[in-house]
């Protein structure tokens, strides 16, 4: 009997064993969603018809075809942090970020694949930017910019000699009269005349970092940055305006709206209008202390878009009692 039982009690055991072991089909886990207001997301694409695609933290990427009303995540291949994004055209749109990571799409940001990723640099991409034809410059931390001449396919490594000390490149821009303007730390300030073969430093007229650039309606330039600083320049960065309203927070995101009015966001909160084609600006009404990085304009003309802390959020433009700067 007791032999009995101790068999029993092996075949019992192995059979456990057996079924431990097994291949089986486990019941489907529900689906999760991944919501945009969960995250820190850092740059906006808008297109002609409307089509958002916002761009943050982990390599998330969002796209919205209701100007911002809902958001639904794609794939990413990206991995690291992706901190700007440009559309080519209608149907290539070009994102950047840490790791020098670079991904592309070419179905208006439905599928995404990596043209280049560079960890063991430790030199992430901060800005880009492209024409309808394909040219397009990156730029990033400790001087890098890279170029690409297939709307963002394939990229070559350009050393900027105007900027030996290697001081990060923050934003890149084309002016209305076809000059390139890069902003950088430290007050740096680069304009090239050639389509971006060759660099010139100009006198920057502050020692702080920009951190973005804008070109005018008018022919203009902006570049705003640390503790709130804004500059204009009429003639292609020869000389420098201060325009900015002296607030003491930082500005990191701006955006020409379509009847030219100019928005800049930043740190606590902060959004800035300018009504005048930016020779000086006022502070938006807003309560909350929350970091943007980037702003677009929503579907309406006083509707905004920011992009920051909590995602996409949006903001009725009413300018703060005050007056002007």
């Amino acid at each position: 009997m007791k032999r009995a039982i101790g068999n029993l009690f092996v075949v019992v055991v192995l059979a456990a064993v057996a079924f431990a072991f097994s291949e089986r089909s486990d019941p489907p886990m529900p689906a999760t969603q991944t919501r945009i207001d969960h995250l820190q997301m850092l740059d906006l694409a808008v297109r002609d018809d409307g089509r958002l695609i916002a761009v943050g933290e982990r390599g998330r990427i969002f796209v919205s075809d209701d100007h911002g009303g809902a958001w639904r995540a794609v794939a990413s291949p990206a991995g690291a942090t992706l901190v700007a994004v440009r559309f080519v055209d209608a149907q290539r749109v070009v994102a950047v970020g840490h790791d020098a990571v670079i991904v592309r799409s070419e179905d208006g940001g439905e599928h995404w694949v990596k043209v280049q990723s560079d960890p063991e640099a430790e030199e992430p991409l901060l800005g880009a930017w492209f024409d309808a034809d394909g040219q397009g410059i990156a730029v990033g931390a400790y001087g890098r910019l890279e170029r690409t001449a297939d709307g963002g396919a394939s990229w070559a490594r350009q050393e900027v000699e105007a900027n030996e000390d290697g001081l990060h490149l923050n934003a890149v821009v084309r002016l209305a009269g076809g000059d390139l303007l890069i902003a950088g730390e430290a007050g740096l300030l680069l304009r090239s005349r050639d389509d971006g073969d060759s660099w010139e430093a100009l006198e920057s007229p502050y020692a702080g970092s920009f951190f973005g650039a804008l070109a005018l309606a008018d022919g203009g330039a902006l570049v705003f940055g640390m503790r709130g600083h804004v500059f204009r320049s009429d003639d292609g960065g020869d000389s420098w305006q201060e325009v900015g309203p002296g607030v003491p927070s930082s500005l990191f995101g701006g955006r020409v709206l379509a009847d030219g009015r100019v928005v800049l966001a930043g740190q606590a909160g902060v959004v800035l209008i300018s009504e005048d084609g930016a020779h000086s600006f006022v502070r938006v009404d807003n309560d909350d202390r929350r970091t943007r990085a980037a702003v677009a304009q929503g579907e309406q003309p006083d509707a905004l878009l920011l992009v920051g802390e909590e995602g996409v959020e949006r903001l009725s433009l009413v300018p703060a009692a005050g007056g002007r700067s």
